[in-house]
This record gives C-alpha cells, structure tokens and sequence, in this order.
C-alpha cells in the first residue's frame, strides 16, 4: 500500500522553525479600531503642547542666544549669556537657595506630610483635620505676605510673646538674613496640607482588611504604616514627589511679598532662579536683559526636567494588586 507524500505548506516550516504564524489580514479590526482612536484623541492634546509649551521653549533657547531689551535689534551672543550666568555670584546664589528649597523644604515637607498620615488614620473627625491642613492652600501669597509684615515684625505680636516668656532680645524674623529660612517655613506650612489632603486620599483607597492581618499579625502603628501604607500609596507619593519638584522650582511670590513689601526689590540674599529671571527680564533701574532672563530660565527648565527623570527612575516599583 503506498503513502502520498504531502506538500510541505509554509505553514509546517514556520512551525517547525519555531516562528509564529503571521495572523491574516483584517483579522484585528478592534486593534486597528483602537489605533485610530489613540490619534483622534490625542493629536489635538499634541497640537496644543507643540503650540503652547515646545514652540514657546524652541523660541526661548533661540532668544539665550542673542543680548536684546526687548525694543531694540538683537545682539548676537551664543553661549555667552551661559558663561554669565556662571560667572555671576548671584545667578549661583540664588541657584543654591532654588535647590535648598527643593531638598530641604521638600524633605520637611513629606516628612510632616508622613507624620499626618500615621496620625490622622487612627483619629476620629479626621476629614474636618484634613480640611484645616488644607486651608492654607487656598490662601494667597500676598495675605501670607501683609500677616508677616505685621506678625514678625520688631513691635509685632511674636516678638512681644517671646519678651513676655523673657526673650529680651528677640530676632528680627524679617532682616535679610532670616528672610529664606521665613519663606522656606512658610512653603512647607502651605504645601504640608496640600500633600496630606493627596496622600490621605490613596490612603482612603487601602482595603482596611490589610491592616487588620498586619494588626492580627503584631505589627504596631509605625510597622502597618512602612509595610502596608507605604507599599499601597507608593504610585501616588512618587507622583507628589515630581509635583514638588515643579512647583519648588517656580516660587516666586513669596520672595517677592516677604523681602520686596517696600517696593524695592528683593535683597539678592534670598532669590531663587525664578526671581533671577523677573529682576533680570523687569529690573527697576537698569536695561532689560532678555536674552540672559530666557538663559536662566532655561536651566531652572534643564533641572526641572533632570530631576524629574531622576524621581521616577528612583521611585519606580512594581504595581500592587489586591
């Protein structure tokens, strides 16, 4: 009896090849559907980055380049306007005062925020807590700024406590030399209930039997906290961690109101790269200096953008089901 020999079809070498076989042709219409889904939703969002934040960037780049006022023709520079920056004591100043502000405020700033956590957790009434933390928030900067002006100062209600307790020399909380620590005091007053309200919000989300089997378990307030809060609200910790990047960097406000409230500007002392980028693009007796106010903003951007990519490398972890 014979045996026919079959064909050997493409389909047998890929098999035995160990290539998987090419799915045919219209044979995905929900993926192909969800593609062009993804680019009718998300190309207007492109448009409307490209317009307002890339072109306004490239244009910005474009103008570090050049020495100009803003009226008269442009003066071609390249990277000099760079090199002053370097040069200049108080450029690095105030970029030393932009990164003491961002590590020091902002580790005070979640180590409160951590505290308020474990604390407000276990305690009863503890939305009407979150609210008068939150409160400061939706204050402006310039009421922060007049209550200072009478509160710390030399004849104010603070320094006579502290001369009643016999403090007969009290500091002046508003001389040059205080101002950063007052404004970095005030920064993490404001952004501690701001970032309470936004971690006790994941916190909100933990199902409470976790805490009951850690409870059951033998761990203490401290243990749920590092083993079940932290792990459960790490997504969101390390999102407000890139918002206080971004925010630190772009203080301005406050500088303004607690060392400019007589009209003048600032004392150099306690600029940030912010207020190096308003005195130089708006100074009050000199000529506009665009082209090295668009430079200096240019590197708060750079470190924006670094550390940033740094956080999220750092604080990546695997997502947590449950």
């Amino acid at each position: 009896m014979s045996t026919a020999t079959l064909p050997d079809s493409s389909r047998a070498r890929r098999a035995r090849d160990g290539s998987a076989p090419r799915p045919p042709v219209g044979a995905a219409p929900l993926e192909r559907s969800r593609r062009r889904m993804f680019w009718a939703f998300t190309t207007p969002a492109v448009l409307v980055y490209v317009v307002l934040f890339l072109v306004p960037v490239g244009y910005a780049a474009w103008t570090s380049l050049y020495k100009w006022d803003g009226i008269g023709p442009k003066k071609w520079k390249g990277l000099k306007n760079y090199q002053t920056l370097w040069q200049d004591p108080i450029f690095r100043h105030s970029l030393t005062n932009t990164l003491k502000i961002l590590f020091v405020g902002g580790l005070l700033t979640f180590a409160i925020a951590f505290a308020l956590m474990l604390i407000l957790r276990e305690m009863n009434r503890k939305l009407f807590a979150r609210s008068v933390l939150f409160f400061p928030c939706l204050v402006n900067a310039m009421v922060f700024g007049i209550a200072a002006g009478v509160l710390f100062s030399p004849s104010g209600p603070v320094n006579q406590l502290l001369q009643w307790l016999g403090w007969s020399h009290p500091p002046q909380w508003l001389a040059t030399e205080h101002l950063q620590t007052m404004i970095l005091g005030t920064l993490v007053w404001t952004a501690t209930g701001y970032y309470t309200a936004i971690l006790m919000a994941a916190v909100d989300q933990i199902p409470e039997y976790l805490y009951e089997a850690a409870e059951l378990d033998g761990a203490g307030a401290f243990q749920r906290f590092r083993h079940v809060t932290l792990p459960m609200c790490w997504d969101v910790i390390s999102v407000c961690a890139v918002l206080w990047t971004v925010s630190s960097v772009k203080i301005f406000e406050l500088i303004l109101m607690y060392g400019g409230s007589s009209g003048a500007q600032p004392p150099s002392d306690s600029w940030n790269t912010a207020m190096y980028v308003y005195v130089e693009a708006f100074p009050t007796a000199s000529t506009p200096q665009l082209g090295l106010a668009t430079a200096a903003a240019l590197v708060s951007l750079f470190l924006v953008v670094v550390f940033t990519v740094v956080l999220r490398r750092l604080l990546r972890r695997d997502a947590i089901e449950y």
